[in-house]
């Protein structure tokens, strides 16, 4: 069952503010998306960060749905334009014709640092191609590949051993829980020669599980929230 927060206000004269505050906002969006389009040619509007946010808890189906619609398309924003796209010619053009020019950006780095800091997923430039120059040539190696096929080969056969006995038992299963779980597993061993042992139900591994699935969901709340630096400083809410 969903929850939904009650938000009560302290005097009469909120409420119309905060009408009135959301009313100019709005306006200033539209303002910027008329004299922007008369520019330049932008994909279609399909949404505000308002959109994202009512639909958070089915982000995925609510993104497939706007893709099925609109190949490339904008998600307004108070700061700014979300552009996302699944025509395929924008995606070569991007991660490889002209994969320079589309960095992770700073804001994109202030969401991501406090959970990956400096890693290869939150960075650009230098420190990019210097952590991408390791990677390479690590995974270049030939005893790195086959370490890490006999890695996956062993994970991927608990794995069939779990999905085997939840199916001649005739119940449910979480197979997306059960494929994190997987690359978890397989990832630390590779990365860090670790046994995490989420697969075979460790408690250490339960734990970390799902400290990283927090974390991870902690991100993309902070995509949608204008309000997490402050939220942050504050220590409130979601932070």
């Amino acid at each position: 069952m969903d929850s939904f927060a009650i938000i009560s206000f302290p005097n009469p004269t909120t409420l119309p503010t905060a009408v009135a505050a959301l009313l100019i906002l709005l306006l200033i969006m539209k303002h910027l998306l008329f004299h922007s389009s008369k520019k330049r040619n932008y994909p279609p509007v399909a949404g505000t960060i308002f959109h994202m946010l009512f639909n958070l808890h089915r982000i995925s189906e609510h993104q497939t749905s706007l893709s099925r619609k609109y190949k490339t398309f904008r998600i307004l924003t108070p700061f700014g334009n979300y552009v996302f796209t699944v025509d395929p010619d924008n995606v070569e053009y991007i991660l490889k014709t002209n994969f320079s020019n589309y960095g992770k950006g700073d804001i994109n780095y202030q969401v991501m640092s406090d959970f990956l800091g400096d890693g290869i997923f939150a960075v650009d430039g230098d420190k990019w191609r210097q952590q991408r120059k390791i990677a390479s040539f690590e995974f270049s190696t030939k005893v790195l590949r086959d370490y890490s096929s006999r890695a996956f080969k062993n994970y991927a056969l608990k794995l069939t051993e779990i999905i085997s006995k939840v199916a001649s038992s005739n119940q449910m299963m979480d197979i997306q829980d059960l494929l994190m779980k997987f690359s978890l597993d397989s990832i630390f061993k590779i990365g860090f020669g670790v046994e995490l042992g989420v697969l075979s139900g460790l408690q250490e591994g339960k734990a970390f599980s799902k400290a990283f699935d927090e974390a991870s969901c902690q991100i993309v709340h902070r995509l949608v929230d204008i309000f997490w630096k402050v939220k942050r400083f504050l220590n409130i809410g979601s932070e």
